[in-house]
């Protein structure tokens, strides 16, 4: 069995020897092992993958002794991931494609480790690229009067299927803490820009008339703070006074879809730890 260990304290002295030994005791072995101290909040973070040969393994005995020997004594935050069942991702669109259809081909490839139960949308403009990779499409049109039951009807469906965790890939509406709520750290969103920077609905327009010389993407965890949440992922490109309004969007939707992918692969290889409205991204 292929277990990832995410642990988070206080830096205290023997943390690692600790945890390798009770895995060791366990008859596990450690495959890699990463390690963060910030500094400055004398917090310490550590990404574990072990394998466990053992037939006999029980991982409900082995999460009991782990809190008792471990967790309470350094008052660790921590949890235990097995590599099985794959996680389930639900996919939130609106008109755009580039993000759809990249994410859809990286799983087609095997390149994303997930299953995709459905796709939801509130419009029906992409749903031959759901068919045409056959996953199942839900449109569930969204107006001011209807927020709250299309949202009650997106849960719905997310609880019905079992759903980990959620990716916007440029799906245009404003998701309301009764979604977020259910899923804390668990939605991945793209945003046009390179945060904090040239907010509004025109960021390549503003970002033309500033005359900037590199535009960029940014993928993040959504929270009640509107493209606050914590930053997962980002990138950027050059350009020049040569490049025309359209140039900006051509290279920022290129942005878009490599930045989301990667994101999204990150989250899904438990390689994200949120601390703080911050990410540690190990390698």
């Amino acid at each position: 069995m292929k277990t990832t260990i995410l642990i988070n304290c206080s830096d205290q002295t023997g943390i690692i020897n600790a945890v390798t030994g009770y895995i060791h005791k366990n008859q596990g072995n450690v495959v890699y092992l990463d390690q963060h101290v910030d500094k400055e909040a004398n917090v310490f973070f550590m990404r574990l993958e072990s394998d466990f040969e053992n037939e006999g393994f029980d991982i409900d005995e082995f999460n009991k002794g782990f809190q008792k020997e471990l967790a309470d004594k350094y008052r660790m935050s921590w949890s235990i991931h097995q590599a099985v069942p794959k996680p389930k991702m639900a996919l939130f669109v609106s008109k755009y494609n580039h993000c759809l259809y990249d994410l859809l081909s990286r799983f087609h490839s095997g390149e994303l480790d997930v299953e995709i139960p459905f796709i939801i949308s509130n419009h029906n403009d992409l749903q031959p690229i759901a068919e045409q990779f056959d996953i199942p499409f839900h449109h569930i049109p969204v107006s001011k009067e209807t927020k709250g039951s299309a949202e009650n009807a997106q849960l719905i469906l997310l609880k019905e299927k079992e759903i980990d965790f959620i990716v916007l890939a440029r799906y245009m509406q404003i998701v309301s803490p009764k979604i977020i709520d259910n899923y804390p750290n668990k939605i991945i969103n793209i945003h046009h820009s390179f945060l904090p920077a040239f907010a509004g609905a025109k960021p390549y327009h503003a970002a033309f008339k500033r005359g900037v010389k590199i535009i960029g993407a940014t993928s993040h965890y959504v929270t009640e703070e509107l493209d606050a949440g914590p930053i997962i992922e980002q990138d950027v490109t050059a350009v020049s006074h040569s490049h025309s309004i359209k140039d900006f969007i051509a290279k920022g939707r290129d942005l878009e879809k490599i930045v989301l992918a990667r994101a999204v692969n990150l989250h899904v290889r438990r390689k994200t730890m949120v601390y703080n409205n911050k990410t540690v991204i190990f390698s």
